[in-house]
């Protein structure tokens, strides 16, 4: 028994085959999906890393500012001015932030040593170490022609992206800013001035 193909059907199959467009859109839907939720998912990542960032910036700038109005400060106002940073970065992990203040006291040789220091989820700066300030805070010690006291705030911030699908890794954001004492020439902390 032979079977009889019929060649007319076939070649009209291809020419439906090659006309029908009906599944292109499943198909383009198909390889675009897959960029597109890179993007996404990417752009969620670096928004939140851009946002911790800002906010990594305004702690620095907070912690050392409220600092500054201070004359004295004792260990329950120290407490305040450092817990102010997890009200900042909130609603990021407030686990992952390391804030540290310090008095730095620059010579007019230009020499600068820490005074006194306090940190949360970190360490202190050791009293007496050596620090090495911006060159153009050792000029102006150096031209006032006796020493300077400031007040350095230092905030870092060890991101982990949520997601780690464009980003991965943990990304190490810090920042550091000196601020002159408002009301006095130095701010006393555990009887250091």
């Amino acid at each position: 028994m032979t079977i009889k193909r019929n060649p007319k059907g076939i070649l009209s199959r291809l020419r439906n085959f090659h006309s029908d467009r009906r599944g292109v859109a499943a198909v383009e839907f198909a390889l675009v999906l897959p960029v597109m939720l890179a993007i996404y998912l990417g752009g969620v990542e670096v928004g939140d890393g851009f946002a911790i960032d800002t906010r990594v910036t305004l702690v620095t700038r907070a912690v050392t500012d409220l600092t500054t109005q201070y004359i004295t400060i004792d260990s329950q106002d120290m407490s305040n001015i450092l817990n102010a940073a997890t009200t900042i970065v909130t609603p990021y992990s407030s686990a992952n932030i390391i804030v540290t203040v310090s008095e730095v006291t620059i010579a007019s040789s230009g020499t600068a040593t820490v005074t006194w220091s306090a940190s949360l989820n970190g360490t202190a700066r050791v009293t007496g170490s050596a620090i090495s300030p911006p060159a153009s805070l050792q000029a102006q010690a150096k031209a006032v022609g006796t020493s300077i006291k400031l007040i350095l705030g230092e905030v870092s911030y060890n991101y982990t992206p949520a997601i780690g699908y464009v980003m991965t890794g943990t990304i190490a954001m810090s920042d550091s800013y000196y601020m002159s004492p408002r009301l006095s020439n130095c701010i006393t902390y555990n009887s250091v001035c």
